[in-house]
């Protein structure tokens, strides 16, 4: 059999083309983004990026109605976002395999929270698998989609950032040959969620989570490895790593399935020991049921509910000692908190907002840079689409004079994902405030996919590219201007005009990213300082672009200096320097 060093989300993007997925739909989010990213190369799989999570896994859902294999993949916040229909999916079942993934990100890496998606799995009373290397990832794909169809429900994998993004050798297989053809099927009483109908399913849903207790007792995914120790350890995903790790002669019982628990299996392995621990990351999901069961247990007692696990944290947490860190150095290591990238079409609006005084109301994306300083000009950030929503209510309680100040900013995919509806709340309760679209024709933030506004889907068609201006009209905005944010006496002109107005009005600011993949920005000269002009007022430095550094001279006199290999030539700097010090100066 071929063999392939794959990480975790590529290996679930494998294990969806094995298993004979039709369907697979997502919304970008770290860390599952390079899930759907991967099933480009499968052409048996229509794979495709939804506005948001809601509507992925609502096709999801017309796939596997339809008979066909489908797969749904999100970041951990994103489930919140697709929970209702996934609840209701769990009364109606399945008729091909679905399998949602959430990859949930203990830590915080790339997120606004840390919640533990466990819950959801016993919330939503399904099955939920959760791989602990690639190849479980690749192996729980499959065996969930199977699961799915045998129990005629929605089932949940499970991942978390090191999973996902951590590689390891995968063994491939051929895809399945002998799936039923989708067809359309009329079966409404199963489908049709009316209350009367919901009753009858209800009960269904409490005994198959029955069955599936018993059953997951005797499957390999849940086994118990003997070392021989006198200690026992009940760990599942990452986790188990670093307990095999730290504790190489205690007995384990790794479980792949971590919803429903096989509760017989863990009352005969806890029946072994004295000494049980959970070591498990975030919640104490399992910890809780097996304390439930009446078995004694240490967890959460003992390992943080906060942030990742690691084998210095877990070793730390069960002798006192202090935590062994993955690497030392000598030399103190500088500082490099993020930043915008040179040439950024986001930082001018920022720029500008911060002179203005505005309070701004933002969301999520590469613009919540604009908290950091020296921009400094975000004051709130919640979720996707808060923004706007944020805005209409701090209009509501705030004087007229204080009103003018608010400004909700959204870039151009998080507000076709959610902020579409907060637009349309605030026209139509007559709300004050300004809402600055930051139209940069991609997904930035999670690594430059398409959107509705790009004109490219996916899979590298060419697709319809959503006018946003006609979109704030039809929904009943009266002012709406669209500025280059590269000139920023203009865009700061607009944005104090439509400021003061007493009523909703919409700026837009376009300019591609200068990352993007498709139809790619050209840059500019680099730019320089000429050190005679300029007189360290430092009136640049304000701008936060990484490729302005401050030196100083050989006479001791302190001067802005551009480094040439960042510098795309956007000219902001030009046009905030007041002494022409800044030009195309070749050094």
């Amino acid at each position: 059999m071929e063999r392939a060093i794959l990480s975790g989300n590529e290996a679930i993007a494998r294990g969806a083309y094995e298993a004979g997925v039709k369907v697979a739909s997502a919304y970008p989010g770290t860390p599952s983004t390079e899930i759907l990213e991967n099933m480009v190369q499968y052409p048996t799989i229509d794979a495709s990026w939804s506005p948001n999570e809601k509507v992925a896994l609502e096709v999801g859902i017309g796939a596997s109605f339809g008979g066909g294999r489908a797969l749904v993949a999100m970041k951990h916040v994103g489930v919140n976002v697709a929970a209702d229909p996934l609840f209701t999916l769990s009364y109606t079942g399945v008729k091909g395999g679905l399998v949602l993934v959430t990859a949930d990100d203990p830590e915080l890496h790339s997120s606004q929270n840390e919640q533990d998606n466990r819950n959801y799995a016993k919330f939503a009373k399904i099955p939920m698998f959760e791989p602990a290397d690639s190849q479980e990832a690749l192996t729980f794909t499959r065996i969930a989609l199977e699961t799915s169809e045998l129990f005629d429900t929605p089932v949940m994998l499970r991942t978390t950032t090191r999973i996902s993004h951590s590689k390891s050798v995968v063994t491939l297989q051929n895809p399945v040959t002998d799936l039923p053809e989708p067809a359309l099927e009329k079966n409404p009483a199963k489908f049709v969620m009316l209350p009367s109908n919901a009753r009858k399913r209800h009960p269904l849903v409490e005994e198959r989570l029955a069955q599936l207790e018993e059953w997951a007792c005797q499957q390999s995914f849940n086994r118990v490895e003997k070392a021989g120790g006198a200690i026992g350890v009940i760990t599942a995903g990452v986790s188990y790593q670093y307990a095999r790790e730290v504790l190489p002669d205690a007995d384990i019982l790794k479980l792949g399935m971590v919803y429903p628990l096989p509760k017989q299996l863990i009352r005969d392995f806890a029946a072994n020991y004295d000494t049980l621990y959970v070591i498990e990351e975030l919640d104490p999901f399992i910890e809780e049921q097996v304390l439930a069961m009446g078995i004694e247990v240490k967890g959460k007692d003992l390992f943080s509910i906060c942030g990742e696990l690691t084998p210095g944290r877990v070793a730390k947490s069960l002798s006192g000692q202090a935590e062994q860190p993955y690497f030392s150095h000598s030399e103190p290591l500088p500082s490099r908190p993020p930043s915008m990238c040179p040439g950024c079409p986001h930082r001018s609006v920022f720029y500008s907002l911060n002179r203005l005084k505005a309070f701004v109301t933002g969301d999520i994306g590469c613009y919540t840079l604009g908290f950091m300083e020296p921009l400094s000009a975000m004051d709130t950030c919640i979720c996707m689409g808060a923004s706007i929503g944020n805005a209409t209510g701090l209009s509501k309680t705030l004087s007229a004079e204080q009103q003018r100040q608010v400004v909700a900013v959204i870039g151009d995919s998080t507000f076709l994902h959610t902020g579409i509806n907060g637009l349309m709340d605030m026209v139509y309760n007559s709300s004050t405030a300004t809402v600055v679209i930051l139209d940069n024709r991609i997904t930035a933030m999670t690594g430059r996919q398409e959107n509705p506004t790009s004109g490219y889907t996916l899979m590298g068609a060419d697709s319809y590219r959503v006018d946003l201006e006609q979109l704030c009209r039809a929904v009943g905005v009266r002012h709406v201007q669209v500025v280059d944010p590269y000139q920023i006496a203009a865009t700061r002109q607009v944005l104090k005009e439509e400021m003061e107005r007493d009523e909703v009005s919409v700026v837009i600011a376009r300019r591609p990213c200068m990352l993007v993949k498709r139809d790619p920005v050209a840059r500019k000269p680099a730019l320089a300082v000429d050190v005679e002009r300029c007189t360290g007022c430092r009136a640049c430095l304000n701008l936060g672009c990484p490729a302005i550094e401050w030196r100083t001279t050989a006479e001791g006199k302190g001067v802005a200096h551009i480094n040439r290999l960042f510098c795309v030539g956007c000219g902001l700097c030009q046009q905030v320097c007041h002494f022409d010090a800044v030009g195309d100066i070749h050094e």
